[in-house]
């Protein structure tokens, strides 16, 4: 017969899991350190919709895989975006293809995100649960009861459900380590890149905007008209028809009256 205490001492709550505080050093012991990389480059092309297929192709060509790509068509000027993403070890390579169809490298800006503590510490954890796990697989074969057999199951799926998500989180940590994330904007006008200009006053790029603004403006114009000239066979038969009223009204008033004869 085995005693409550035994399996119940043993529970998931109760079991000391290693952590790594925030502001704590990076592990020593760890060779090869485990970093996400997340690219971002602005580029002002000749041709926005040709280069957007070249980077897409690019992309497969060095193994890896287009994640999502847009292109808007104003009347202005083109401009699209794509996200991919690369091997890490063929990051650089990518880069410097994209680099070699600009016109313009605008803005480019590479982060690194150290995930190796992250990763230990997870696989730290499973380690726990697992060897807390055989300890319940034992108490599981010695038990004689119902009740301790079903308790100790549920503790079992506990353990289970745990290790498996910790395990899909250190698998996601590798494979977005393994695949470097590349987001390029590409425009043939410069203004319609997303950046942080390096100089705060730039007057070509206030009269471009200046421009921009006053072509929008009369194109807004234009249409408002264009609905007006459409709708006159609405509002024009109820102006006429409020002039002759008011016309009328007006004379009305301005006739004087008429002496009465005796």
């Amino acid at each position: 017969m085995i005693e409550k205490m035994s399996y119940q001492s043993a529970s998931v709550s109760n079991i000391s899991m290693p952590n790594i505080l925030p502001g704590s050093p990076p592990a020593p012991d760890v060779q090869d350190r485990m970093v996400v990389q997340n690219s971002h480059m602005s580029l002002k092309v000749s041709n926005v919709e040709e280069n957007l297929q070249k980077i897409n192709q690019e992309a497969e060509k060095q193994g890896g895989y287009m994640v999502d790509s847009n292109i808007q068509k104003p009347q202005d000027s083109v401009s699209g975006n794509t996200t991919v993403r690369v091997p890490a070890e063929k990051l650089d390579v990518f880069l410097t293809f994209c680099r070699g169809l600009a016109v313009k490298v605008v803005s480019e800006n590479l982060k690194g995100r150290d995930v190796t503590d992250q990763f230990v510490d997870t696989q730290a954890k499973i380690d726990t649960l697992e060897k807390t796990k055989s300890k319940f697989e034992e108490i599981l074969d010695k038990a004689d009861k119902v009740p301790d057999i079903l308790q100790v199951q549920r503790e079992l799926v506990n353990i289970q459900d745990q290790i498996d998500r910790l395990k899909g989180q250190n698998k996601y940590l590798e494979q977005t380590a393994k695949m470097s994330k590349v987001t390029i904007y590409l425009a043939s006008d410069e203004l319609d890149l997303p950046y942080a200009p390096s100089e705060a006053w730039r007057p070509n790029v206030i009269f471009k905007t200046a421009v921009r603004s006053l072509v929008s403006t009369a194109r807004k114009l234009g249409s408002l008209f264009i609905w007006l000239g459409v709708y006159s066979i609405v509002w024009l038969p109820i102006v006429i028809v409020f002039i002759i009223i008011k016309k009328r009204k007006k004379k009305n008033t301005q006739t004087p009256p008429q002496p009465l004869n005796r």
